[in-house]
């Protein structure tokens, strides 16, 4: 064994002996670089937790989707029937934007349904040809439309979850009959939307969705109320919501105003809200981090003052200026090592059981709470560096003190 080793190996074990001696105060130094490691970790967890939440959220209104609708003019006198988004609308972006998997368009009204003598109100939603693609939405019972339906103008609905439940309490709502005005549908499903909308999308608590053809018998007109465009990947939305935006300003008449959007000005906006909140976060446990290392330094400050005269006998019996220096340094790593490896098991130790009680969750579904090793790593190395620089002043002042002094000291 070379002497080098001989060094570290009394130096750790002297530094050792030390924190044992005073277990109570390094528990208790240590104690804020626990919390402060433990933050680091969960609010790294938390920030990616909200932004996983958010696109999925996002993604469950539907993927890589570019909205289209007609803005009103506001007076009776400037709204033109041709200015309408219509099929042929629909036909030219498919065709004429090579990016777009599939576009679908819809038309709502409020209407009121008969059911066994009770009337409800509700919202009709006449849906093309690739809505359900585009929308995901989840059929819980029976069947959504299939091209015949849409095709052969087929009098059948799908109903959301919370109208089965009241127009049909105590019954299977598959094969009944509903009746709006003049016209009898028959339910072959229902439905739920995989991410809650709240009635700001053509779905409601109370839709029942039709083929669209069908929506002609109750407005006399076929046009789109709202129009949709599935991009092929989420790098082609800026382009099709730039060409959808042309394709529909070309076909119409120039008074006509369209507003064209997608949703990756949210995602993107979300995206820098949790990037912004995490930062401010990590600040506000970097601080917790700095306290920590000042209470440290204060202890290691009081400890180089009660072991003055230990400092003086080493020193009078042959120990060297480094010997003291990293024997200090090393009582102050080890303090904010520990505090760090015990802080970031709490930090992972809490996302790992709320994802535990997560899966016996029905309802959570999917919901995995994300752990960010790299943010293990960060919160680590932060700590024992915390520990090293804030342990430096008062090791270094146990390093130069005097023997002579230092043996009279009482």
């Amino acid at each position: 064994m070379n002497s080098s080793t001989v060094f570290w190996n009394e130096t750790l074990q002297l530094a050792l002996q030390a924190l044992r001696a005073n277990k109570v105060r390094a528990t208790l130094t240590m104690l804020g670089v626990i919390i402060g490691s433990a933050c680091i970790v969960l609010v790294v967890t938390v920030g990616l937790a909200g932004k996983r939440y958010i696109i999925s959220e996002i993604e469950g209104v539907g993927s890589n989707l570019v909205l289209a609708e007609m803005i009103n003019p506001g007076t009776a006198q400037n709204q033109v029937l041709a200015d309408q988004i219509t099929p042929g609308d629909l036909q030219a972006v498919e065709q004429e934007i090579p990016q777009v998997v599939r576009a679908a368009g819809t038309n709502d009204m409020r209407m009121n349904v008969t059911v066994g003598g009770t009337v409800h109100p509700i919202s009709l939603v006449g849906v093309t040809e690739g809505f359900n693609e585009m929308r995901r939405l989840v059929v819980v019972q029976g069947r959504y439309f299939d091209q015949d339906d849409m095709m052969s103008r087929s009098k059948v609905c799908v109903i959301t979850e919370q109208l089965a439940s009241s127009m049909f309490p105590y019954e299977q709502p598959l094969g009944k009959d509903l009746t709006i005005d003049e016209l009898h549908f028959t339910v072959v499903g229902v439905f739920k939307e995989r991410v809650a909308t709240f009635g700001e999308t053509e779905i409601t608590p109370e839709s029942v969705i039709i083929p669209f053809p069908l929506i002609k018998d109750y407005t006399g007109t076929d046009y789109f109320k709202s129009f949709y465009a599935q991009a092929d990947g989420a790098e082609d939305v800026p382009v099709v919501t730039e060409r959808v935006a042309e394709v529909l300003t070309s076909r119409h008449r120039p008074g006509a105003k369209y507003h064209v959007w997608n949703l990756a000005g949210i995602l993107d906006a979300a995206k820098k809200i949790s990037m912004a909140l995490t930062v401010v976060l990590i600040l506000i446990a970097m601080i917790a981090l700095t306290i920590s290392g000042i209470g440290i330094m204060n202890i290691m400050l009081v400890t180089v003052t009660e072991r003055t005269r230990e400092i003086g006998i080493r020193k009078a019996i042959g120990a060297p200026h480094a010997a003291i220096l990293y024997q200090f340094l090393a009582e102050a790593v080890m303090i904010s090592g520990t505090g760090a490896l015990l802080g970031i098991a709490i930090g992972v130790l809490i996302p790992m059981l709320a994802n535990f009680l997560i899966s016996f969750t029905p309802l959570a579904g999917d919901v995995v709470v994300p752990i960010s090793w790299g943010s293990v790593v960060l919160a680590f190395v932060v700590s024992c560096s915390t520990g090293l620089v804030f342990g430096y002043l008062p090791a270094n002042r146990a390093a130069r003190l005097h023997p002579t002094e230092s043996l009279r000291y009482e």
